[in-house]
């Protein structure tokens, strides 16, 4: 099952998403949350690995500008043996923006042989924004693997030069340096109309 949710919520709004999986024997659920609203964000999801073989994949965007704030809590319950995982969050950030990112693998008893991996990375446009990167690992099983990366920082302002010495100009140089930063989730999407789409929304709310 492939779910995919893009919000385009206007100002003063805050938007409430909940989302849960429940996924037996060599079932795969595959999660693609874009998040281009302009007022504020609450996101749970849930995927819970009933099965042998079950599989669980998340892929978060999440862009803010001006004082919008955004949560986002991915949960992943490996239960059955055999059982695989795998977690990205990346958020882009301008203004006083603020993201917090926190993603949870929990190995339960008896989930042998599973493997469960996450990375949250934050890009901060601004020296204002915040962003929280917060991987957990819950591990109640000893025959398994289990992983998490987390980044939050500015923009690479060797990067930002290199690009300018070319010729472009501040802002050019940023939205390349963006969409670079996001494109492992926007490549991911299996239809090019929505890898469009999601393209050119990043693109006008960061010009915004």
């Amino acid at each position: 099952v492939q779910l995919g949710n893009i919000q385009l919520g206007g100002e003063g709004i805050t938007a409430y998403a909940y989302g849960k999986a429940v996924v037996e024997r060599d079932g795969k659920v595959d999660w693609l949350q874009g998040d281009m609203n302009l007022g504020n964000t609450v996101r749970d999801e849930i995927s819970y690995l009933k099965g042998e073989g079950a599989e669980a994949r998340s892929r978060s965007i999440a862009v803010g500008i001006g004082e919008q704030q955004a949560n986002y809590t991915t949960h992943v319950y490996h239960v059955g043996c055999h059982t695989n995982s795998d977690i990205l969050m990346k958020g882009v950030l301008q203004d006083q923006a603020r993201v917090a990112f926190n993603g949870i693998t929990k190995m339960e008893k008896g989930a042998q042989k599973s493997n469960g991996t996450q990375k949250e990375d934050v890009l901060m446009l601004s020296p204002d924004a915040r962003g929280d990167a917060n991987p957990i690992l819950l591990i109640d099983e000893d025959d398994v693997m289990a992983g998490h990366a987390a980044a939050a920082g500015q923009v690479d302002e060797a990067q930002l030069y290199y690009l300018m010495s070319r010729g472009l100009d501040r802002k050019t140089a940023e939205r390349l340096i963006v969409l670079g930063f996001l494109a492992p989730i926007i490549s991911d999407v299996p239809l090019k109309g929505v890898q469009e789409l999601l393209s050119s929304m990043v693109e006008r709310k960061i010009r915004s």
